[in-house]
């Protein structure tokens, strides 16, 4: 379906009347809103706009059989919906349109189709850990809340400095499925490294998703980066990491944060690693998300990456149909125009294909020098799942390339 150019700013005016003045003037004005919205937008019903809107189902399930409506009895069916119900359940639908799931808060972006349909999603239980290895719970703490994370310890550590990872999954995983699908435990035994996988709370987002799309949580020293940030700094003060390479990385919703969070925090990490996400900030409401979702991010001088930003490797499939390919080409641009700083970037174009898997096209950018700024791997074929991951974990394309060991060897390259 295609939406109207300026669908998303009366959708934004008509959320205004309906949660602010026109609610408070009765649900007359608040479904008048509405409906205005959904004409401007070419959404309207079929029937006309005079008529009642359709029944529709309420935000919440109904009683059961067993537990009627108050003041309903055996012989007499329920009430009919009042018109505050009825505009709200035609709220609802007109948000259902846009592929929005029912229940959403008005604060929090509950996305449980952010990820593909179709992929394998097994269970999560916890993979053989080799003779010496650990794979221990934390939890961190600060003003912002509280959040527990996973730290992958290879048996190769023996009180040696070593790299730090961390890894945010994206929407419905957890670290045990992120861990698993991505195969970033065993490249970190072959590689020798730390690799954190913070976890996102499902009453921070009921899909888990982290929130990439809300204005605090893209402010250093708020929100999610706090917590981020914080818990890649209570793993370098507990553990000997060697500070000049900490990175971070991540799938989707836990791409668009990694992007967040090592654009805020370039003091504590040397580059980022993006796969299927969004650039940054590419968001700021509901409405915005949706558009940049869907229709790739616009760029936006107010919202451009601070200058002398981190190196960036991104990967993205050219058939992802959940986040569109144009946000992975405004992300590489936006990476490497923050670290140029406006001098001239070179970049150098090749095309390959793994046996039997996929092709792909890999775009180095790099200053005069010869120093990285960002590499970007378009998947062709590929949707949206980790490139090169394991059936183990969700969300995963085992027809490679593999994004895990080319993240690492990238980030070896600007340590």
């Amino acid at each position: 379906m295609k939406l109207a150019q300026d669908m998303f700013a009366h959708m934004r005016a008509a959320t205004r009347n309906l949660m602010g003045n026109n609610l408070a003037k009765g649900p007359a004005a608040a479904t008048e809103a509405i409906q205005q919205a959904l004409a401007a937008a070419g959404l309207a019903p079929q029937a006309a706009a005079t008529q009642a809107p359709p029944p529709m189902r309420d935000i919440n399930p109904p009683p059961s059989a067993a537990q009627p409506q108050p003041g309903a009895t055996p012989e007499t069916p329920p009430a009919p919906p009042t018109p505050a119900q009825a505009a709200q359940e035609f709220a609802q639908d007109f948000m259902a349109r846009l592929g929005v799931p029912a229940g959403l808060g008005q604060h929090s972006f509950d996305m449980p189709t952010f990820q593909a349909p179709g992929f394998n999603t097994p269970g999560t239980a916890p993979a053989h850990l080799p003779a010496g290895a650990q794979f221990i719970d934390g939890v961190y703490r600060n003003h912002a809340g509280t959040r527990a994370y996973k730290l992958y310890i290879p048996s190769s550590y023996h009180g040696q400095a070593m790299p730090l990872v961390v890894m945010l999954h994206g929407c419905t995983q957890n670290p045990d499925d992120f861990a698993a699908g991505t195969q970033m435990n065993a490249l970190a035994e072959e590689k020798q490294c730390f690799v954190v996988y913070p976890a996102q709370t499902q009453g921070a987002n009921s899909s888990r998703c982290w929130n990439w799309f809300n204005a605090l949580d893209q402010q250093r020293d708020q929100g999610e980066p706090s917590l981020i940030a914080g818990i890649a700094q209570q793993v370098i003060d507990e553990y000997p990491v060697n500070e000049r390479e900490v990175f971070i990385a991540g799938l989707s919703a836990g791409g668009a944060m990694a992007v967040i969070v090592g654009t805020l925090y370039p003091e504590v990490f040397a580059a980022v690693g993006v796969h299927s996400g969004l650039p940054f900030a590419s968001a700021q409401d509901l409405p915005s998300a949706l558009a940049a979702m869907k229709g790739g991010a616009m760029p936006n001088p107010k919202r451009q990456a601070p200058a002398g930003g981190v190196p960036i490797i991104v990967f993205h499939g050219d058939r992802d149909t959940t986040v569109n390919l144009r946000n992975g080409d405004e992300l590489i641009a936006q990476g490497v125009r923050s670290q140029a700083g406006g001098k001239a970037a070179r970049a150098a174009s090749t095309d390959g294909s793994v046996p039997n898997g996929h092709r792909y096209t890999r775009t180095t950018h790099s200053q005069a020098d010869g120093s990285p700024l960002g590499e970007y791997w378009v998947i062709h074929g590929a949707g949206h799942a980790w490139s090169g991951g394991s059936d183990s974990g969700s969300y995963t394309d085992g027809k490679g390339p593999d994004a895990s060991r080319e993240m690492l060897r990238f980030f070896k390259t600007v340590s």
